[in-house]
């Protein structure tokens, strides 16, 4: 993992087409601005990983559905 230290209004590049910049710092909290293609997709980490359950679990429910599909129509 690379660490920066970045100051208000201060960016950090990512690539050619990434950038982040420190808006606001209050208190613990920093707000930070990312500018990006619109096809990149940007999520906070507790999104992301509930995205990816979402996306885990639906494909187990298509795989239980094709396996019950197969076990109806293999006995017809």
């Amino acid at each position: 993992m690379l660490v920066l230290s970045r100051k208000l209004n201060e960016t950090i590049k990512i690539g050619e087409d990434i950038e982040v910049t420190v808006l606001a710092i209050e208190g613990e909290q920093i707000k930070l601005g990312i500018s990006a293609p619109r096809d990149v997709e940007i999520h906070r980490q507790e999104v992301y990983d509930a995205i990816q359950k979402e996306n885990n679990e639906a494909a187990n429910l298509s795989k239980d559905l094709i396996d019950l599909f197969k076990k109806k129509y293999k006995n017809d």
